[in-house]
């Protein structure tokens, strides 16, 4: 509820952790923790879980949901996660957005900007971040040492 409030633009996660902090501590640790994801950018219960993920595996800052743009500033994507340092994008695909007809052939679309663009992209199911984190890890680092392999391409984020 908290990540749907602001995503859909009804309240400022700094409000949110106002008020909390105005009332009782007693049943507020998840929210605090909650609204600690929110504030560095996750916008789902998935994305607040890769979140925390990302911080188990000790890689480089990411950014969440920014806007990637090409050299020529044409929009490729706006990644779950973005670590900028050797443009590694991350997404976390569930099959709920990205598997009807539309979503498919929008994710389809996507993943060829990227690809065009240089970007290295991880795809993890919401699902794979609770049932086999260590895997998800695994794979974030591998593709981090691929991407920092290569020139990172000119791309920008905000």
């Amino acid at each position: 509820m908290l990540a749907e409030t602001v995503q859909r633009g009804f309240c400022q996660p700094d409000a949110l952790s106002n008020e909390l902090a105005l009332g009782s501590d007693r049943g507020s640790a998840l929210p605090r923790r909650i609204l600690a994801e929110i504030s560095g950018g996750a916008r789902s219960a998935a994305e607040g879980t890769a979140w925390r993920l990302w911080k188990r595996a000790r890689l480089p800052q990411c950014e969440w949901n920014v806007e990637i743009l090409s050299a020529d500033g044409r929009r490729i994507a706006r990644p779950d996660a973005w670590c900028d340092e050797v443009a590694l994008a991350w997404e976390i695909d569930s099959k709920e957005f990205h598997f009807t007809a539309d979503g498919y052939a929008a994710t389809l679309s996507r993943n060829n900007r990227y690809a065009a663009a240089g970007v290295v992209l991880v795809q993890t199911l919401p699902s794979l971040l609770r049932s086999d984190p260590a895997r998800v890890i695994r794979e974030l680092k591998a593709a981090y040492a691929v991407a920092s392999m290569r020139p990172r391409p000119a791309i920008t984020f905000r």
